[in-house]
């Protein structure tokens, strides 16, 4: 019972993660560009375009969401849920934003959801919210992940071309998206042994350190990029690094089977191959009433 209320809160989370996204581009883009040297000016800024104000609203509702199918589910079922979930990504982008989502495009999302879920489900069930951690493993995966998504950050070119680096900077909000849900995750179970002190841990200060990096780097990269690729793209680095947190640092098991090692093969395969479709640009049909 405890994990399918913590399966219907993860379900109630994809639904209100990618309409608060598409709030997000849609006040973003209304903002002066973020200045990586003026953080407290470009954050009120943001925030000072309504659209992205209700947008943080949502996704802040989908957190608090997000946080409670994690305390009740391990992290790899919460994750099959929300990332099949990205499907409505493009029917909402389409239906109630405004933005034509080509043909390709949406190959591109249903590519990564069918893949992620695919990954995500053929981990065998560990039993209960599965919580306990490696304390070696937890701080060589956020610190390692930490590291990375903040490179991408600083330096989100890295060759690529300039209509790309929205996809970039979606990609390192997501890994650090992860980095804070793992971190949460570890929390959770904190909370649950010690009460309201398991707060007063590292992984508070991870988690907040990986969030405010990651709000600037995908407000950037929404200003940047189109919708529904840089969406795609932060969704999938966020469920990505959950999964491998949720196998690596919390021990949820690997298959043990030849059938579930190339249903994984085969999810990251889709994955991969949803890139080649996602970068083409989109351009909004025109903003709705």
């Amino acid at each position: 019972m405890t994990v399918n209320l913590g399966i219907l809160l993860a379900l109630v989370c994809a639904l209100t993660t990618n309409l608060g996204f598409l709030y997000k581009h849609r006040g973003a883009v209304a903002a002066p560009a973020v200045d990586w040297r003026h953080p407290v000016r470009s954050g009120v800024a943001l925030f000072r375009s309504k659209w992205f104000a209700v947008g943080m609203g949502v996704s802040f509702a989908a957190w608090l969401l997000h946080v409670g199918a994690m305390a009740l589910a391990p992290l790899s079922l919460v994750q099959a849920v929300v990332s099949g979930g990205l499907v409505l990504l493009a029917v909402l982008a389409e239906r109630f934003f405004g933005f034509k989502v080509g043909g390709r495009q949406w190959i591109g999302v249903g590519c990564v959801a069918a893949g992620l879920s695919l990954l995500a489900i053929t981990v065998p069930a560990a039993g209960g919210a599965h919580s306990s951690y490696s304390q070696a493993g937890m701080i060589a995966f956020e610190a390692g992940l930490l590291l990375a998504g903040t490179i991408l950050v600083l330096f989100p070119t890295l060759g690529v071309r300039h209509e790309h680096h929205g996809v970039l900077l979606g990609t390192a909000a997501g890994i650090l998206f992860g980095v804070s849900d793992v971190a949460v995750k570890a929390l959770t179970g904190g909370i649950a042994h010690s009460g309201l002190i398991g707060f007063v841990s590292p992984w508070a200060i991870t988690a907040i350190v990986a969030s405010l990096i990651s709000f600037f780097a995908c407000a950037r990269g929404l200003q940047k990029g189109d919708a529904v690729p840089v969406i795609t793209t932060t969704s999938a680095a966020a469920n990505l690094t959950a999964i491998a947190g949720g196998i690596v640092v919390f021990g949820d098991p690997m298959p043990n089977s030849a059938v579930g090692i190339v249903a994984q093969s085969v999810a990251f395969v889709l994955v991969i191959a949803a890139a080649a479709f996602m970068p083409a640009p989109l351009r909004a049909a025109g903003q709705p009433a």
